[in-house]
């Protein structure tokens, strides 16, 4: 199957994905990684304020296959999260890079997005 991945954003080899506008981040998971997990049913409350490092756990999701994490893939402080997702997790399944955001994060340090990888290279690391 080919997922998704979209240009101009920044990847993390946990799966998460960032889009970039100026100090502001938005986070969300990549297609591929709502795709391993089947259907998402539940994303754990995330505190507006919380001040987060790059590779912290961010929230959790819960499939009906499995739980898993996702980390930040930026240090920062949570400005905005998607209340959305309490009402209808299944965002996620159905649009990872659009109305399935996660969070939005006031990004600390610009220079971690070095830590990051292109859309072309997360399609590379994928296919290994």
């Amino acid at each position: 199957m080919i997922h998704k991945v979209i240009e101009n954003l920044y990847y993390a080899k946990s799966d998460e994905w960032l889009k970039v506008e100026g100090a502001i981040g938005t986070i969300g998971i990549s297609d591929y990684a709502q795709d391993q997990l089947g259907d998402i049913v539940y994303v754990e409350k995330i505190e507006k304020g919380k001040k987060i490092k790059q590779g912290e756990p961010l929230t959790t999701i819960e499939s009906v296959k499995a739980v898993s994490d996702v980390y930040a893939p930026v240090s920062g402080e949570i400005i905005e999260v998607n209340e959305k997702l309490s009402d209808d997790a299944s965002l996620i399944n159905k649009d990872p890079y659009g109305a399935g955001w996660i969070a939005k994060i006031k990004i600390d340090h610009p220079e971690e997005l070095k830590n990051l990888m292109s859309a072309q290279e997360y399609s590379e690391y994928r296919k290994e």
